[in-house]
């Protein structure tokens, strides 16, 4: 059986049409013929954009010149309210300054530190999950809370049944639900001073979570300054100066960074985790071989990790097929000549690692779920050159490294004390809200081992 795939538009449709479908979903708003493009282009009235999939174009805009093509002002549009200037939507000389200040808090060495933490989270979601063993349950759900347990306990050393913790997570799940990936004012370039285009009930849940935040930090910056904060991601990160400026982030400014974490590393993890849950058990064969992996799962030692090999290369195959981020939009500064093709200036340069991870001229059986890829020449090229579910070049995320250590350790955790069965008729349907997640849920059974 093939994972699901959402259907492909018809090649030609018109205008009003194409912005229907797009309403509804943007990944089946797509023709399939993006699937063996290298490079195509979009006009409208409103703009042009042209996606890219070729890898060497996608390494010019990505890699060999970021500055010259920086996140698209109008995709930014419909996160601001919740946002703000987070690391996730500026570009130029903020972006760097406040990634040298970020990036220190994952390096290497901190990802041993914030271990302990994520083997709780991953302890305490597998206790929660107990009474619903023989249930039918939506695995969304379980994935959210403990993705956004593992951000809590990492960064603010809080577990999720915290009051504030726990007010942020749900007012989180209601502000997802009422985001698309991108809003009308991604279409049309809008002067400063003109009314934005979100819903009221999406700028209130965004001002509440900003106020949530804020009383975290605020209280993270007192008790950093008693000597008493605990040794976290916060911490770290609100005591990192700039080596070229001596600054450190305001309270307002780290508001706006926790607020890109939490959404960046609770949804994305929630997201790929869940797909990964459904895709074992549609292939219950590998699920048994996470299961039978995870036996060393003893105690909280990073080095477990390292035993967590078919479990990686499981994740990293659902990240592959199901990318959390299934477009990103960059913007040409200047006029650009792309496969004979000119590319004027402020045109929406669009990368999918939906379609990317998915191109029929790259891939080897690229619909199929295959974790053994990882291990073949096609799959190690395509690895280096077309498989970038966390971006890639100077802007890769940050996380990254994070969340291939908590999206496998809960992945066996989980399949170590429970089989998760396929519930026929109810696959899935993938679609594009703030990341890939299913129209109408992952329905999966968990039975006890």
């Amino acid at each position: 059986m093939i994972p699901p795939k959402p259907p492909a538009r018809p090649d030609k449709v018109s205008l009003r049409q194409y912005m229907r479908l797009f309403r509804q979903d943007i990944l089946s708003a797509q023709p399939a013929r993006l699937y063996r493009a290298w490079m195509a282009e979009f006009k409208t009235p409103f703009f042009r954009s042209y996606l890219m999939n070729q890898p060497e174009l996608v390494d010019e805009v990505l890699k060999a010149r970021p500055d010259d093509f920086p996140k698209s002002s109008r995709i930014s549009e419909g996160l601001r309210p919740l946002l703000g200037d987070s690391v996730f939507l500026t570009n130029g000389e903020t972006w760097k300054r406040q990634r040298r200040i970020i990036d220190p808090a994952f390096e290497g060495g901190r990802l041993r530190d914030t271990f302990p933490a994520m083997w709780q989270a991953a302890e305490a979601c597998v206790a929660r999950i107990q009474g619903q063993s023989g249930q039918v349950v939506e695995v969304e759900e379980i994935t959210s809370h403990a993705a956004a347990d593992v951000i809590f306990r990492t960064l603010f050393s809080l577990p999720i049944e915290h009051e504030v913790a726990s007010q942020v997570f749900h007012q989180f799940r209601a502000y997802q639900r009422e985001q698309p990936i991108l809003n009308i004012a991604a279409f049309i370039s809008l002067p400063r001073w003109m009314p934005r285009f979100h819903s009221r009930r999406t700028k209130a849940t965004a001002k509440v979570i900003r106020t949530l935040i804020t009383q975290l930090t605020t209280e993270r910056m007192a008790q950093i300054g008693a000597g008493t904060a605990p040794d976290d991601l916060a911490t770290k990160i609100m005591t990192t100066a700039d080596p070229q400026t001596g600054e450190r982030f305001s309270t307002q400014e780290m508001v706006d960074q926790v607020a890109i974490f939490f959404l960046a590393g609770h949804e994305t993890s929630a997201s790929a985790l869940a797909w990964t849950l459904y895709l074992m058990a549609l292939y219950p064969e590998w699920q048994e071989k996470l299961a039978e992996e995870a036996q060393v799962l003893h105690d909280p030692n990073f080095s477990v990790m390292s035993k967590l090999r078919l479990s990686r290369d499981v994740f990293r195959e659902a990240l592959r097929l199901y990318p959390p981020v299934p477009m990103m939009v960059r913007q040409a500064t200047c006029p650009e000549r792309f496969r004979d093709r000119d590319v004027p200036k402020g045109s929406q340069i669009v990368l999918s690692p939906w379609h990317l991870h998915r191109h029929e001229r790259l891939w080897d059986n690229p619909d199929g779920f295959d974790p053994t890829r990882w291990a073949t020449e096609n799959g190690k090229k395509c690895q280096r050159e077309a498989y970038m579910p966390f971006s890639a070049g100077a802007r890769v995320c940050t996380g990254a490294g994070f969340a291939m250590i908590e999206g496998p350790l809960i992945l066996s955790m989980i399949l170590q004390a429970y089989r998760v069965e396929r519930i026929e008729g109810r696959d899935p349907v993938p679609v594009a809200h703030l990341t890939v997640r299913s129209k109408d849920g992952i329905w999966l059974r968990l039975v006890r081992r």
